[in-house]
């Protein structure tokens, strides 16, 4: 099957030359654990100078930037004082899930270009205000999907827009942890204030993003949503009891394992499964199913933003039924998030359009909130977006 592997042995590289002499002034909302990771990547781009930084929580923006030995920050604990006061090109936002929208669009309204790590947000009509703020400002919005970037995954999404597959018409896609519920940074994750979803924010959105990037990301149109949260809510849950923190049993209030079923536009079913927590190791592979092929994709054993191993390509051939293996890729590996910072600054240094832009991402946003109402209304809703 040699002839159908060389459509997918090379993933196309772009090269272009981006000046980047410019120097941006950046600006860091939110300094948690994901800070860390954003500003360990600026510190290794020669066109960034961090200037500013903000936190709700008095003096933790300061600690961060000392840990991290940025000199000369100035730090605020109201980002709309921070953007009065520093003229900033762009703006990492790395707040909980609950403060995202409004943090976008302070940081919008302002004329600062953004990237804003996933969720997106919590809800559809929160992702049309930031793009509202987005459209307003004319300034670039991109969100933090870092395995985007991986060659595996642009592996997948080059098999199925080779067409070999034929009409794509059943979508299965999930993953998991068996162990995983991530309190260990501390409660912003668990707590329904802070965290308002759970295993369908953290990690439920890279899933879905996986295939729906894919096949060109369909609009959604209906969704029958289930979430529940049998091990968070349980003080005996192994996680706890390894850690010794029982206590945030109490503390939990969000999803801990979602499911859904979701008609997409162009007749596609959408099969999801996601978890923090569950006694399996993964509920599933994916698998995409068309008129002329389907296509198995290995889960990871704890969902890690990649593929689990070779895929397999299901087909017929002069009448035989053939299994062809995709191998994955053998290209250098890629730092992910180092791409998606590095992405979104060129794109302003090029005036270009958002790396992963909010019209895809508006979608996938949708879904998780309407498996989120579906559940709490026990029935198929459909999908209502305003308009932008």
């Amino acid at each position: 099957m040699a002839n159908v592997l060389d459509a997918f042995k090379d993933l196309k590289q772009d090269n272009a030359k981006v000046d980047r002499s410019k120097k941006f002034r950046i600006g860091i909302v939110g300094t948690g654990w994901i800070a860390a990771a954003h500003i360990q990547k600026y510190k290794m781009m020669d066109d960034v100078e961090i200037v500013a930084g903000c936190d709700i929580i008095e003096g933790k923006a300061e600690k961060f930037f000392k840990t991290w030995e940025v000199e000369g920050v100035n730090c605020y604990t109201s980002d709309i004082e921070m953007y009065k006061k520093e003229n900033l090109d762009a703006v990492s936002i790395c707040t909980y899930n609950a403060t995202h929208a409004e943090c976008a669009v302070n940081a919008l309204n302002a004329g600062v270009n953004v990237l804003l790590e996933k969720p997106m947000c919590v809800t559809t009509e929160e992702a049309v205000e930031i793009m509202k703020a987005e459209k307003k400002s004319g300034k670039i919005l991109s969100i933090g999907f870092q395995p985007r970037f991986d060659n595996d995954m642009k592996l997948v999404k080059q098999v199925v827009q080779s067409g070999v597959l034929g009409k794509i018409y059943y979508i299965q896609t999930g993953g998991g942890r068996r162990e995983g519920i991530p309190f260990p940074y501390g409660t912003t994750f668990i707590d329904p204030k802070t965290g308002v979803i759970g295993a369908m924010g953290d990690i439920g959105c890279y899933s879905l993003d996986m295939v729906l990037n894919a096949v060109g990301y369909p609009k959604p149109l209906t969704v029958t949503g289930y979430t529940s949260a049998f091990s968070g809510t349980n003080p005996n849950y192994s996680g706890y009891v390894k850690s010794g923190h029982p206590e945030y049993a109490k503390i939990f209030g969000v999803d801990d394992f979602a499911a859904a079923f979701v008609r997409l536009e162009g007749d596609i079913i959408l099969d999801f499964r996601i978890a923090w927590a569950e006694h399996i190791d993964s509920p599933c592979d994916t698998i995409i199913l068309g008129s002329e092929g389907g296509l198995r994709i290995p889960a990871t054993e704890c969902w890690n933003g990649t593929i689990g191993g070779d895929m397999t390509l299901y087909h017929t051939v002069a009448g035989q039924l053939v299994e062809t293996t995709i191998p994955r890729t053998q290209n250098k590996p890629v730092d992910c998030f180092y791409e998606k910072i590095r992405s979104f600054l060129d794109a302003i240094h090029t005036n270009g359009k958002a790396p992963i832009p909010s019209t895809e991402i508006l979608y996938n946003q949708a879904i998780i909130d309407h498996i989120v109402k579906s559940s709490k209304e026990g029935r198929e809703l459909k999908v209502e977006i305003p308009e932008i």
